[in-house]
């Protein structure tokens, strides 16, 4: 089944699981607000996008502008950054068994359905 890592006041995030439905594909729904991410789940999260996770961080966010931009950290610092601040991560993620997409636009999700 597949799993949409969600943040329900993104708009875009709303399109992702709007997509979904449309398309009737069964999907588990994750608030990461209200069920924090983990290490090991943003590891295999990262290793399905096949990216490191400073690429999925959102550089618009007035965290990332304050505190983060210009400066360099392991991947492991990037996953305990995103676990303590989860609007930093982009969204919707779908994950599948094998792959994960950041569903940036919605249609990025064939990927993973198919």
């Amino acid at each position: 089944m597949l799993k949409i890592y969600h943040n329900p006041r993104c708009k875009t995030s709303r399109k992702g699981l709007q997509y979904l439905s449309d398309k009737g594909i069964e999907f588990e729904v994750i608030n990461y607000f209200k069920k924090p991410f983990e290490a090991p789940e943003l590891r295999e999260i990262f290793m399905k996008l096949n990216i490191k996770p400073e690429q999925a961080v959102r550089r618009q966010e007035n965290i990332y502008k304050r505190e983060l931009k210009g400066k360099t950290f392991t991947d492991e610092e990037w996953i305990q950054i995103i676990i303590e601040n989860p609007a930093l991560l982009e969204r919707p993620i779908v994950v599948g068994k094998y792959k994960a997409v950041i569903a940036q636009p919605p249609e990025k999700m064939e990927e993973v359905i198919t």
